[in-house]
């Protein structure tokens, strides 16, 4: 029965805990690496974007 409910209704998302906060199932470490490449990254940072620096009118 929870299979049909399943294909009927969807899945439940296995990415929220109960508090609704997102979980992943990486190590603390490698998350925070991740997290800090982006926010500190400047291959990453939209300002430096080849489009931002079109030559203006």
């Amino acid at each position: 029965m929870g299979k049909i409910l399943d294909f009927l209704f969807g899945k439940d998302p296995k990415i929220f805990d109960r508090d609704g906060k997102v979980r992943h199932d990486l190590p603390k470490e490698k998350f925070d690496a991740w997290n800090n490449r982006y926010q500190q990254g400047s291959e990453y940072n939209w300002r430096n974007h080849t489009g931002m620096k079109a030559p203006q009118k």
